[in-house]
């Protein structure tokens, strides 16, 4: 399939943007002339296109990228397509190349579409190479001591930490690139934001920097700075504390290895001096970065995770469907200050700290019991930093669906975590200007506070901002009953199936799928459906307009808060098949999910503690308001991390669940 006068190499750049620790790159590089392709085909992620945020960040890292490039002398080919294969094999055909190389992706459409892709190319006589640039370990690396996928983040991480080979060390970028002759195949222009979008989009230029040289920037600032007192400042979720690499880990302008491999010599260093706090805080840190390999890794191993539970039993839980729930959540109109000041700063900003997606996401699932899937559909449409496997295993962990998930019987009072997030109320106050002249006695919970303090403070409840929608009494007693039904759904069908009936009853696939809301453009839903009663909620939400994100918003420092939840009730038998016999750069997809066998009783209980590590914060740069998250693109940074969080077999949840410990054998799902 060469051509005279083509090119040796293509290179197909995807979520890999940067020159430096770019081995699909570097292989092209040595094997001879290289053009390198972006094709954008963004309707091949279905309900999981990239959102506004997303897109203007992809278009000015793909900017800064084709300098680069050229700057080398490499040629930089982009198309517009539907179909992102048939576009490939044009490329090559048009280039002439007689090699495809690629880096690896590890969420299921990227790992369909690449089997795809060498399939294809290979039968006309294309070398196809695909190598890992997204991760320190390929997810059919880490095993345990019988060859199978790890079950939880604990077990999974310390395995990667004693692993008998160190990740590969960072590659430094070619110095120049012989380009291919890409005149028969022109480049398409790539449109990324309409006109409605360029006003909101020109503010994210004053707090954010795309592109791979940045992304170098950024990394050198928090290594040299924040880390040293990550540990002690990581729970502050307003201030300058940790990293601006969210987004550009996201993108690939980073390598994962670059961060593991600089912040471990900073490990060394301070361990020779004897530097106990650096020593903790980049342990802590290095526990973010497991995170996102522990996402890629759950997708990989369960590629539908971003759509269903993986513990069975959750598939009957009775979710709430209620649009105007959504709505207020969405508005930032819950009537929990906490709550509506994250939900209206993601809704100007496209960001958020950590600590406050952990108290959204918290309330959304636990206390308004809405469908979890919405939550993490809204999430993927606003953040800037919006990473499918991340979002998965974030939503799926708050949930409860996963088997070292929160307590599913457990609700956090966003009163209590505001006074811990935000105990100065400058972060409320902020975002919700209608609360700005509370005293911080009253902030968190308005309802309470006198008559005469909302008067003086011009707070009229239930008019220029909203009664709590839902009562935290309330919310548990709701939540106490859904988990009872959950598991008589959940009996009633593992009964009838035991009794050779084809229909069991309360089993989700009979029940009417839940319609997403249509303004989300969500997929569909097939979980058991829970109308709330009207007298539950107060239906008259008025739109809220939110702030812009503007030079004047200065960020305070404040301590972290999380909820600690849900480790669901963990089924008694899974067989998780994963082939070891790979090829070096092979990917198998495989849908291992579970099936429960058992029964539990649950209780409710108000929580005050935390099991969350905060990774995120803001700070000034170049005269802009800087989000500032850590390298875990996981909204939730340590959630599984240590025994004190409820994790482990020594954790309460499991002494009073003892049939749960061991979840390997569980059945699996179907």
């Amino acid at each position: 399939m060469s051509g005279g006068g083509g090119c040796k190499s293509l290179v197909w750049l995807r979520r890999d943007l940067r020159l430096e620790d770019n081995p699909a790159l570097a292989a092209a590089v040595r094997a001879g002339s290289v053009a390198v392709v972006f094709i954008w085909a963004p309707e091949e992620e279905g309900y999981y296109q990239p959102g506004r945020v997303s897109r203007w960040w992809l278009k000015h890292s793909l900017a800064q990228l084709e300098s680069s490039l050229k700057s080398l002398g490499a040629s930089f080919i982009t198309k517009r397509s539907t179909d992102s294969v048939s576009s490939l094999i044009e490329v090559v055909k048009a280039t002439g190349a007689s090699h495809l190389f690629f880096n690896n992706l590890y969420d299921p459409i990227s790992l369909a579409r690449d089997h795809t892709v060498k399939e294809a190319l290979t039968a006309q006589g294309v070398t196809v190479r695909s190598f890992n640039a997204d991760l320190l370990y390929e997810p059919w690396e880490v095993t345990d001591d019988e060859g199978l996928p790890f079950t939880t983040f604990k077990a999974f991480w310390e395995r990667c930490l004693s692993m008998p080979y160190d990740p590969q060390s960072p590659h430094l970028p070619p110095k120049k690139i012989i380009s291919g002759d890409t005149s028969r195949c022109p480049s398409d222009p790539l449109m990324f934001e309409d006109e409605s979008e360029r006003g909101s989009n020109a503010l994210l230029a004053r707090a954010w920097s795309p592109g791979w040289s940045n992304a170098d920037k950024a990394l050198a600032t928090f290594i040299g700075g924040p880390l040293l007192e990550y540990s002690k400042n990581r729970r502050k979720a307003d201030s300058a504390t940790t990293s601006f690499l969210s987004p550009h880990l996201h993108f690939g302008e980073v390598s994962v290895r670059k961060v593991f491999h600089l912040v471990c010599i900073k490990q060394v260093q301070w361990a020779n001096e004897g530097n106990k706090a650096g020593e903790e805080s980049v342990n802590l840190f290095l526990k973010s970065i497991g995170l996102r390999e522990y996402s890629r890794y759950m997708s990989f191993n369960h590629p539908y995770s971003h759509e269903r539970p993986l513990l069975g039993h959750l598939k009957y839980f009775p979710w709430i469907v209620d649009e105007g729930y959504f709505k207020a959540w969405r508005q930032g109109r819950t009537g929990y200050p906490l709550v509506d000041a994250g939900m209206r700063e993601l809704w100007a900003t496209g960001w958020l700290h950590d600590r406050i997606r952990v108290v959204v996401s918290s309330f959304f699932v636990k206390v308004l019991q809405l469908p979890w899937r919405w939550g993490m559909k809204y999430f993927w449409d606003t953040l800037l930093d919006a990473d499918l496997e991340s979002d998965a295993l974030g939503w799926q962990y708050i949930s409860g669906t996963i088997p070292d998930g929160r307590q599913l019987d457990r609700i956090d009072s966003p009163q209590t975590e505001g006074y811990k997030c935000d105990p100065n109320g400058e972060y409320v106050r902020r975002w919700l200007p209608e609360l700005a002249r509370l005293p911080t006695e009253w902030i968190h919970h308005p309802w309470d506070a006198p008559e005469y303090v909302l008067q003086a403070a011009g707070v009229e409840l239930g008019s220029n901002y909203p009664f709590p929608i839902v009562a935290i009494d309330a919310a548990k007693v709701r939540l106490e009953d859904a988990i009872t039904e959950m598991w008589q759904l959940e009996a009633a069908s593992r009964a009838a199936s035991e009794n050779g009936m084809e229909e069991g009853l309360g089993d989700s696939s009979e029940s009417a799928p839940i319609a997403f809301p249509q303004d989300t453009q969500m997929t569909e839903l097939d979980e058991p459906v829970r109308h709330l009663p009207n007298t539950l909620v107060n239906r008259r939400y008025e739109d809220q307009m939110v702030p812009s994100l503007t030079s004047s918003l200065q960020r305070v420092d404040e301590d972290e808060v999380s909820s600690s939840e849900n480790r669901g009730q963990v089924p008694d038998e899974v067989t998780m098949n994963l082939q070891l016999n790979r090829e070096p750069n092979q990917q198998v997809v495989e849908n291992n999910n579970f099936r429960p066998q058992l029964n539990a009783t649950t209780r409710l209980r108000i929580a005050a503690d935390s099991a969350t590590e905060s990774s995120s914060s803001s700070g000034r740069r170049n005269g802009g308001v800087v989000p500032v998250w850590s390298p875990s693109t996981s909204s939730f940074s340590e959630q599984f991390v240590g025994e004190e969080n409820g994790m482990g077999a020594n954790s309460p949840y499991l002494q009073r669940h003892p049939q749960l410990i061991n979840w390997r054998r569980l059945p699996q799902t179907g």
